[in-house]
């Protein structure tokens, strides 16, 4: 059974910019809290950005504040990972990740997520 699905991962240079999205193809979001985690080579998975249901809370990892924005359409079902100003250690697989209940501030501990996307690319080099 799918659960969520990233898109928008790709190759950039220093200082380019890439917008991931997540989708759940098969059940809504709109009262998920959404969160992006990432995974370097070598390394273990991280959190980089939280959603809370309506989009109105947010927070981030600290190498990804003031240069990634996330952002909640339930509209359109989808959560963004605008990503601006990349870094080689930006490089690394992005994963979405949804959870049925509500955390004020929106976290991204890794067992609070049920729901999982496969990952999209994200390589920043020369």
């Amino acid at each position: 059974q799918v659960q969520l699905v990233e898109s928008g991962g790709g190759v950039v240079q220093p200082g380019g910019s890439l917008r991931l999205s997540c989708t759940s193809p098969e059940s809504s979001l709109r009262f998920h809290t959404v969160a992006w985690f990432r995974q370097a080579p070598g390394k273990e998975r991280e959190g980089v950005a939280a959603i809370n249901s309506n989009g109105e809370r947010t927070n981030y990892a600290n190498g990804a504040r003031g240069r990634f924005t996330i952002s909640k359409n339930n509209v359109e079902n989808t959560v963004y990972l605008q990503m601006n100003d990349l870094r080689p250690a930006d490089t690394a697989v992005y994963y979405c990740a949804s959870d049925p209940t509500m955390h004020i501030p929106p976290q991204f501990l890794e067992h609070l997520y049920a729901t999982w996307g496969q990952g999209t690319q994200v390589t920043v080099s020369l």
